[in-house]
């Protein structure tokens, strides 16, 4: 089986020293531990990436189609501008889900629209870290279609 792409947006390598208040303390590499152990638990495998740079991930999105079963992708601030996202992801054929460390909708109003939610088949908001998990066993659910 191909494997789960997971996707992180801009500053998300900062994460547990960027406002924790708001992200937590848990490390980027938590994160990556977290998905790949929740992965083999459901029979899947993991490719992890990030980028700060918006045609990066846009190119990683272009090579999600040959190579990845689904996506999982936090897009972070891209969220809310990048059309350029969006249309990389309606390329895409299999199951995207949309993950938001914070709950998106108690914080500013500009972080109230989503592009990438035009496209996801799910989005978890609010759940901390725990919500890459989260989104992994629904991309599970779905592949088994």
């Amino acid at each position: 089986m191909k494997p789960v792409l997971i996707l992180n947006g801009p500053n998300l390598n900062l994460l547990g020293q960027r406002q924790p208040e708001v992200y937590g303390r848990e490390t980027l590499a938590d994160v990556e531990r977290l998905c790949a152990e929740t992965a083999s638990s459901l029979g899947l495998k993991t490719q992890f990436r990030q980028s700060n740079h918006e045609g990066a991930l846009v190119e990683m999105i272009h090579e999600a189609r040959a190579e990845a079963a689904a996506i999982v992708i936090n897009p972070a601030a891209y969220t809310h501008t990048s059309v350029a996202i969006l249309d990389a992801l309606n390329a895409f054929d299999g199951p995207v889900i949309e993950v938001h460390i914070s709950n998106v909708h108690k914080r500013e109003s500009f972080r109230h629209h989503s592009y990438v939610s035009a496209r996801a088949d799910a989005v978890i908001a609010g759940c901390g870290t725990q919500g890459y998990a989260l989104a992994l066993h629904r991309v599970a659910t779905l592949l088994k279609g």
